[in-house]
């Protein structure tokens, strides 16, 4: 949508603000001499933690906050975080909400860790509301209780089906799940088999110890179990940032032998061979953390011959096979694959956030962002980096100002390559933007 706006117009309303509206600069078309509103205008994006004792007040608080950020404009999309302390009133705050507002398509869950505002709250009663006034998007609630999936051979339409969701409508999908009924892997599975074009992100509730005692929230109801998420069709796009914590340690190999998660050949080499030859050109640094922090990284991309970092799905070692040489991942393998040994810690964990933010700040795209949500790891925050809002601050000093929700998960959703995984140790971002023009 194109609006034209009169010189007069332009200098009395928009030049005391130094040629910004609400925060958006002007462009313009210097074919027709005109100034118009860029399209991300009309999506407005507003996010707020409380920090607070009583439930009810960390809502009216967050109400009061984001109606301000959006200037009255209606809620689409409320999206909301809640932390444990407040578990004896999580029935009481779909209703809660209702009453203070109209929260368009409501969705959200519990969380050990709350992330609103752009900052982290983790060991203490916080509540976030991020809202998005999202003109020309249509958004689809989703519940399932994950137990009855589709066989993974099934067509893609079944899957489609079953989700109630089009796939010409090009969604990307926003995913909150119980960690304790959840079949994760054959779920993101199955929605990539049907949607394989589309982003998802999202996290697994945290803050009980047993199943039951998370919350799911999706509209007016109240989920213990399963999975919810929305579906957003239109003039949105969905770019995902999923940062997993770790540096390569020596260079790509193929794989040459495998059994399903057994590694037993690296180059026609025993694995357990090739970490020595690895582990050898070390510095002492790299070689104590060998022993507590080594990961092995999948490259998920075939079609790419020189994969970086970020370009490898990391996953466990669970144990080696000694006699063998062989070593046992938490992933199924193939041969052909690509892997490398990684390595982490709060230096390289910080160094790859850094380095994903700046990647995605350098593109085009980032410049249309207006919105974000942050699914991290329980075992990031204060745990691993001693120091709060470390990557809410990181993201701000990157890209801007823009609102940031979210929460510290059990597990986090997001891609690698051209696949959805569950992860662990994870900052996984959706950023929201209008389509391109």
């Amino acid at each position: 949508m194109i609006v034209a706006l009169s010189l007069w117009y332009l200098t009395t309303a928009f030049m005391p603000r130094e040629g910004c509206v609400e925060g958006f600069m002007l462009q313009r078309d210097s074919a027709r001499h005109r100034f118009f509103l860029p399209r991300r205008l009309y999506m407005r994006w507003a996010s707020h933690l409380a920090i607070q004792d009583n439930i009810e007040a960390c809502i009216d608080e967050a109400v009061e906050a984001v109606r301000g950020q959006l200037e009255n404009a209606p809620a689409h999309l409320t999206v909301i975080f809640v932390s444990p302390q407040f578990k004896e009133q999580y029935d009481e705050i779909p209703r809660m909400i209702s009453q203070r507002m109209d929260p368009g398509c409501f969705l959200g869950c519990s969380g050990g860790g709350i992330v609103g505002g752009g900052k982290e709250v983790e060991q203490q009663a916080a509540f976030s509301m991020t809202c998005a006034n999202l003109p020309d998007v249509e958004i689809k609630s989703i519940y399932s209780d994950t137990m009855n999936l589709p066989d993974q051979d099934t067509a893609p339409g079944v899957w489609r089906e079953w989700l109630g969701v089009e796939a010409e409508k090009k969604p990307n999908f926003i995913f909150l799940a119980d960690p304790f009924s959840f079949r994760g892997e054959e779920f993101l599975s199955g929605v990539d088999f049907a949607f394989p074009n589309s982003s998802k992100v999202g996290g697994l509730a945290s803050g009980a110890q047993m199943q039951g005692g998370n919350a799911l929230y999706l509209d007016d109801k109240i989920y213990r179990n399963g999975l919810i998420g929305v579906a957003l069709s239109g003039n949105l796009s969905m770019d995902t940032i999923v940062a997993q914590g770790c540096r390569p340690i020596g260079e790509p190999v193929k794989i040459s032998k495998c059994d399903g998660t057994l590694l037993t050949g690296m180059d026609g080499q025993p694995p357990l061979e090739e970490l020595q030859k690895v582990y050898e050109g070390l510095d002492e640094n790299d070689k104590r953390l060998v022993q507590s922090s080594l990961f092995l990284g999948i490259e998920m991309d075939p079609l790419k011959d020189d994969p970086k970092q970020g370009d490898f799905l990391i996953r466990n070692i669970m144990g080696v096979d000694r006699e063998a040489g062989g070593i046992q991942i938490g992933a199924m393998l193939r041969e052909g694959q690509l892997v490398q040994f990684h390595l982490r810690d709060k230096v390289m964990s910080a160094e790859d956030l850094e380095l994903m933010l700046s990647r995605y700040k350098d593109q085009e795209i980032s410049r249309n962002a207006c919105g974000a949500l942050l699914f991290s790891c329980l075992g990031r925050g204060q745990y691993l980096y001693g120091k709060p809002n470390h990557d809410s601050d990181m993201f701000r000093d990157q890209l801007g100002d823009i609102p940031l929700g979210g929460f510290f998960c059990n597990g986090e959703i997001g891609p690698v390559g051209n696949s959805t995984f569950l992860h662990g140790y994870t900052s996984s971002f959706g950023i929201f933007r209008p389509l391109q023009d």
